[in-house]
């Protein structure tokens, strides 16, 4: 029988088997599954997907914003991990509004390009739904730990451990690569080979940083094998993953958004099914 170290407390201790322990938790959003912030956030973007009207995006989007201080987020680290959500709206807004579908009054015709008033508001309909969908899945797992994710999805959602596991400690592998790559630039600058020829150093550097990335990741396969972590039979997790009623608040408090901006969209006539 196979206990999983991935999942480890905060010591690394792993529990006896058949005596998996229940971490106590945390206070707030932290104390949360993160399962249940992704069912959450699943649901919500199926609610929002269901209309491409301005109405329900808006006010999907604005029950976000208003909720968004009860995770005590500071607003430069949000305004940092949402950046690529905020940089793609903007784009995605503006080839709708180009290439979307033409109706009403038209405003100019480019030929490859036909902005007309629905293109314009599809390209707003789809620019808040991208902020809508997008800004709850980076604030949620802002501060989520990948170990209790990792323990979610195996022990809640039933996905097969060995692809759990090794997911897990692929992206505990990939916060090396960084100082991968200062340790070899540090290193080719002592040689007096990093001052010329930046597009070349940049590739063999690459190339480097590839060769130990699979070296690393050779040494930790056959360490996990080692470990049973590949053993047959019914594995063993340090600590429970339970889903109870912060959780189910968590999938509730995201369903009942999507819920809401549908309702108001019907009730003020925008809906388009």
């Amino acid at each position: 029988m196979s206990t999983s170290r991935a999942a480890a407390g905060p010591r690394g201790r792993t529990a006896p088997p058949g005596r998996p322990t229940a971490p106590a938790r945390a206070g707030g959003i932290r104390g949360v599954q993160p399962v249940a912030s992704l069912l959450g956030v699943l649901a919500l973007g199926v609610c929002l997907v269901l209309s491409l009207d301005v109405v329900s995006a808006a006010v999907a989007l604005g029950l976000e914003v208003l909720l968004l201080p009860v995770l005590r987020i500071p607003w430069r680290t949000l305004l940092l991990r949402t950046s690529p959500v905020l940089v793609a709206v903007p784009l995605t807004a503006l080839s709708i509004a180009l290439y979307g579908r033409p109706s009403g009054r038209e405003w100019f015709d480019l030929g490859f390009a036909h902005v007309t008033d629905g293109s314009l508001t599809l390209a707003l309909a789809t620019a808040l739904r991208v902020l809508a969908v997008g800004l709850p899945a980076v604030a949620l797992f802002v501060r989520v730990d990948p170990t209790d994710l990792a323990d979610g999805l195996a022990q809640l959602l039933r996905l097969p451990a060995r692809f759990v596991l090794g997911a897990l400690a692929a992206i505990r592998m990939t916060t090396l690569l960084g100082d991968d790559w200062r340790q070899l630039g540090m290193a080719r600058r002592a040689r007096g080979v990093a001052d010329t020829g930046r597009v070349r150093r940049g590739a063999s550097m690459a190339f480097a940083l590839l060769v130990l990335a699979l070296r690393r990741a050779t040494t930790l396969a056959v360490a996990m094998e080692s470990r049973g972590f590949g053993a047959p039979g019914r594995r063993t997790w340090a600590r429970t993953a339970r889903f109870g009623g912060p959780e189910w608040a968590m999938v509730g408090v995201l369903v009942g958004i999507g819920v809401v901006a549908i309702v108001v969209a019907v009730g003020a006539g925008t809906w388009r099914a």
